[in-house]
């Protein structure tokens, strides 16, 4: 006579298996944010929460740790190439879309604090869209912030895209794409991917030859901001230009 598994203690087949070790921490960690704020936490746990959602079913934390000691920090990671994430194990192409979808998101925040105000009222918001933006990346950009007769943001470009230490500038494409979207000044910015925002002399002989094209047209280079892991630097502030 068989044994109906309602009338007693169920079968060992149909036993519920044990949930995985890292459900508990995750609870943890999401209690630690709700109640405490990211004040507390390291990058490498922020960075599991990020991947909690694209890796429901993995631990996540070896992950998390790996690639904050490849790029240095959770900024870090956002701001690596996509191409780059995958080569971290664990990391496929829609995980590092989705962190790259995380670092957009961020960058379209801080850009938010910059626009429809004047831009030089709020110096310390244009600092930190730069930073967001650009300190991070594995290779030079340059960057323009286009601004009206009011110094309200009309739009900001990316003007060139070069190597670890070199992006080629072309002043009259500078001014050119000023005139064309109707900018009375503009803010240069390019980031050193070294981490050291110090400009080097080809930065400031740049930045004086945009100036001479600029002046005649009527268009006000504001200043030449570089930005770095480790901060940035003012042409203007250094009393460069």
């Amino acid at each position: 006579m068989t044994s109906d598994p309602e009338d007693g203690a169920r079968p060992q087949a149909f036993a519920e298996a044990p949930q995985p070790h890292y459900i508990g921490h995750r609870e943890r960690l999401r209690t630690r944010l709700a109640e405490g704020g990211d004040a507390g936490m390291a990058d490498y746990e922020l960075l599991e929460m990020l991947l909690f959602l694209c890796l429901p079913r993995r631990d996540v934390k070896p992950i998390a740790k790996e690639l904050i000691a490849r790029f240095g920090s959770l900024a870090g990671v956002l701001g690596a190439r996509r191409e780059r994430l995958t080569e971290v194990e664990g990391i496929g192409e829609t995980v590092a879309l989705n962190l790259k979808l995380m670092e957009a998101a961020g960058r379209r925040l801080a850009r938010q604090a910059i626009q429809d105000r004047p831009v030089l009222g709020s110096w310390k918001d244009v600092i930190d869209y730069c930073h967001a933006a650009m300190a991070h990346a594995d290779r030079e950009i340059f960057r323009i912030l286009f601004l009206d007769k009011r110094n309200h943001l009309i739009t900001d470009e990316i003007q060139g895209e070069g190597t670890v230490d070199h992006t080629p500038v072309y002043p009259r494409e500078v001014i050119r794409r000023a005139l064309e979207v109707g900018a009375t000044a503009v803010i240069l910015v390019h980031n050193h991917p070294s981490g050291d925002p110090a400009p080097s002399q080809a930065d400031i002989r740049m930045t004086k030859d945009i100036m001479a094209i600029a002046e005649p047209m009527g268009i006000l280079v504001h200043d030449h901001i570089i930005v770095g892991r480790n901060g940035h630097a003012s042409l203007r502030g250094l009393k460069l230009i």
